[in-house]
């Protein structure tokens, strides 16, 4: 090896290891994590990366020091019956996160957990960033305040949500979605089908009732009698419900069993942008499946269901702030894609809207040009410019280990 060529290997070796901590919620913040790690290490070389992480983060080489599945609870009355382990386990990542003094914090999605985590590592001198803007634009917008005193930085994914955290005073930057750049431009019907094992011909249904097992429960059963009320009227229509765990696909083959006209239903481990991709249309539960399926160019019909009491708090205090729910809608801004809500999700509705759709040609065109549109403009190299605008957040204020 030269001189030069050694010097500068050298160099690269000398170098600190950026040392990022992270806590991950869910499949979801998973994959953004995954993708996360993957562009830091590209622009620093050497990366230590710890905390709350699935198994995408973890082969991109985080360590695992709790399951991201250990956080998928949602709702406001739904989380008690976790809520001392959960305090347990933010004690102990405070603990262990100023312990480890990591140049960094990021926490990914799931607010409700890393905002309070963030708070506390902020307070002991390490830098913060949340990754997956908070949605207070769309409820409890009192929060906003608290998210500008526990993180330097906030990433925001959707266009417009830049704007409400810059008359709050709170430094954000719109980095685009990863996904949008993870899902082709045209998806590949034809291959997709293939891999599935499905005709090359025929209108195909996916059934996407939700990552956690909580959703399943509450949308699984409806999504598979609407599949069977859609195939009482359309017998040649297939079915594909990509599962995100096992404990979500044993959750949905029982509540299969408990619909005995249940069509038959092609039942995967994961695959669910294959099978967005394959598909013709989608039973969706409100999250970011939905966007999934927008940057898949797919018909639509979003549900959402919490628990009763949850839902009662939300509509009684006025907490909801925004007219939709669904993330095509909101980045729309109008009332496309149709949405049902807790006591409005039952199967004949479902079917029909989805039905109703899949049928109307002129929406189809539509849809089509309004997704593109989207995609291309949250198509900006999410993962990348996530990492960039953290480095340079870094390089504006001293690492809390003194490095540069």
């Amino acid at each position: 090896m030269n001189t030069p060529v050694r010097s500068a290997c050298e160099a690269v070796l000398a170098r600190p290891a950026l040392r990022v901590g992270l806590v991950a919620g869910e499949a979801s913040g998973d994959q953004l994590g995954a993708a996360l790690i993957e562009a830091l290490r590209e622009r620093v070389g050497r990366l230590e990366c710890f905390g709350v992480a699935g198994p995408k983060m973890a082969a991109a080489g985080c360590e695992v020091w709790e399951s991201a599945e250990s956080l998928a609870v949602m709702g406001f009355t739904e989380v008690l019956p976790h809520l001392p382990r959960l305090l347990r386990l933010r004690a102990e990542l405070t603990r262990r996160f100023t312990e480890a003094r990591p140049d960094v914090f990021i926490g990914i999605d799931a607010p409700a957990f890393n905002l309070g985590l963030a708070a506390r590592l902020h307070g002991a001198g390490i830098a913060t960033v949340q990754y997956v803007a908070p949605q207070v634009w769309a409820w409890r917008q009192s929060r906003v305040r608290k998210i500008g005193r526990a993180c330097d930085l906030v990433l925001c994914l959707l266009p417009f949500e830049t704007g409400f955290y810059a008359r709050h005073g709170v430094a954000a930057e719109f980095v685009g979605h990863p996904l949008a750049d993870q899902i082709p431009l045209e998806a590949d019907r034809a291959g997709a089908r293939a891999a599935l094992g499905l005709p090359a011909e025929g209108t195909v249904v996916a059934l996407l009732p939700g990552s956690r097992v909580a959703e399943v429960a509450r949308l699984g059963g409806d999504f598979l009698a609407a599949a069977a009320w859609i195939a009482a009227r359309r017998p040649e229509v297939r079915f594909v419900a990509p599962m995100a765990s096992a404990r979500a696909r044993e959750l949905f083959q029982s509540k299969r069993a408990q619909v005995p006209e249940s069509p038959e239903i092609l039942i995967t481990d994961g695959q669910a942008q294959r099978v967005l991709a394959a598909c013709d249309g989608a039973l969706v539960a409100s999250g970011t499946a939905t966007l999934e399926t927008l940057l898949s160019r797919r018909v639509m019909v979003v549900a959402y269901r919490l628990g009763g009491l949850t839902a009662f708090l939300l509509r009684r205090l006025r907490l909801v702030k925004v007219p939709y729910f669904s993330q095509p809608n909101l980045l729309l801004g109008r009332a496309f894609v149709p949405e049902f809500f807790q006591d409005q999700v039952r199967p004949a509705a479902l079917g029909e809207a989805l039905l109703a759709r899949l049928e109307d040609a002129g929406y189809r065109r539509e849809l089509a040009v309004e997704f593109e549109r989207v995609h291309r403009e949250l198509r900006r190299g999410g993962a990348g410019r996530a990492a960039d605008a953290i480095l340079r957040r870094l390089e504006r204020a001293p690492l809390p280990q003194g490095q540069s």
